[in-house]
C-alpha cells in the first residue's frame, strides 16, 4: 500500500473516532514497548522543564446549613426545690421506731437490729444494741432491710437530736498539693476509730434499749432473738416466710 493511501486511511479512522493504541500487548500479557521506550516514542522529554500556568479559581462562599437546631427558643431555669437533698422521702409503713429489722448487706449482714428513727435523708438509724450483737449506731438504707413483726415499745425514750445525718459524716484529711512521689507511697489508709463522743452516745442508747428489752413480756428470749444471726436453711424460701 502506498504511503499516501495509508495516511488517508488513518485520517478517515481518526475522523470516525477510532483510537489506535500506542502500545499493545503481546502473547502472555507482555507489553510490546517498555516504559523507557514509550517515554521516547511520546517525546515526553520535551515537557520535562515546561511549566503550565496555574489558573486561580474564584472562591465562591458556600452557605452550609446548621448541624443542629435548638429544641426550645427559651429554656427555663430549674427551681432550687428540685435539688435531691430537698426531695420528699417516703418509707415503708412497717418501718416504725422500735421495729426489729434484718440487715441484708454490709459488714453486719444477717444481724437483727432495732430501728430508732428515720433521718431527714431517708436513711434509717439503727442499733444492735451493741452490747448484744456488736452492731453500733449506724445509718442503713431501707432497701437493704427486712421489717419484721417483732417490735420493742420504746415508750418515753427519745433519740438525742444530735444523732442526725451530720453526726455520721466522716471528716476527710486535707491533702497537700505539693507532695512528692515518696509521700504518695508513704501515705496509708486511715482506719476509722470512733471518738469519745460516739462511745458515750452508744452506751447511753444501749442502756435505754436494754431496759426496754428487759421490760418486754418475753425479755429473756427477746435478747437471745437479737443475738442470733438470720440465715436461710434448705427448703426455706423467703417469699413464703412471714417475718
Amino acid at each position: 500500500m502506498a504511503p499516501i493511501e495509508k495516511a488517508k486511511k488513518v485520517a478517515k479512522s481518526a475522523k470516525k473516532g477510532k483510537k489506535h493504541p500506542v502500545n499493545s500487548y503481546l502473547k502472555g500479557g507482555i507489553l510490546r514497548y517498555s516504559k523507557a521506550q514509550m517515554y521516547k516514542r511520546r517525546a515526553l522529554y520535551r515537557l520535562k522543564d515546561k511549566k503550565s500556568p496555574v489558573v486561580e479559581k474564584a472562591k465562591v462562599p458556600i452557605k452550609k446549613s446548621k448541624a443542629s437546631y435548638p429544641t426550645k427558643t427559651f429554656v427555663k431555669k430549674r427551681p432550687s426545690k428540685a435539688n435531691f437533698s430537698e426531695h420528699k422521702r417516703n418509707t415503708r409503713r412497717n418501718l416504725t421506731p422500735g421495729t426489729v429489722l434484718i440487715l441484708l448487706a454490709g459488714r453486719h449482714q444477717g444481724k437483727r437490729v432495732v430501728l430508732l428513727k428515720v433521718l431527714a435523708s431517708g436513711l434509717l438509724l439503727v442499733t444492735g444494741p451493741f452490747a448484744l450483737n456488736s452492731c453500733p449506731l449506724r445509718r442503713v438504707s431501707q432497701r437493704y432491710v427486712i421489717g419484721t413483726s417483732s417490735k420493742v415499745d420504746l415508750g418515753a425514750f427519745k433519740v438525742p437530736e444530735h444523732l442526725n445525718d451530720a453526726y455520721f459524716r466522716r471528716l476527710k484529711a486535707k491533702k497537700d498539693k505539693k507532695t512528692g512521689e515518696a509521700d504518695i507511697f508513704a501515705a496509708k489508709k486511715e482506719r476509722f476509730v470512733p471518738n469519745e463522743q460516739r462511745k458515750k452516745d452508744q452506751k447511753e442508747v444501749d442502756a435505754a434499749l436494754l431496759k426496754v428489752i428487759k421490760a418486754h413480756p418475753e425479755g429473756k428470749f427477746f435478747a437471745k432473738y437479737l443475738q442470733n444471726m438470720f440465715a436461710l436453711h434448705s427448703s426455706q424460701y423467703p417469699h413464703r416466710m412471714r417475718f
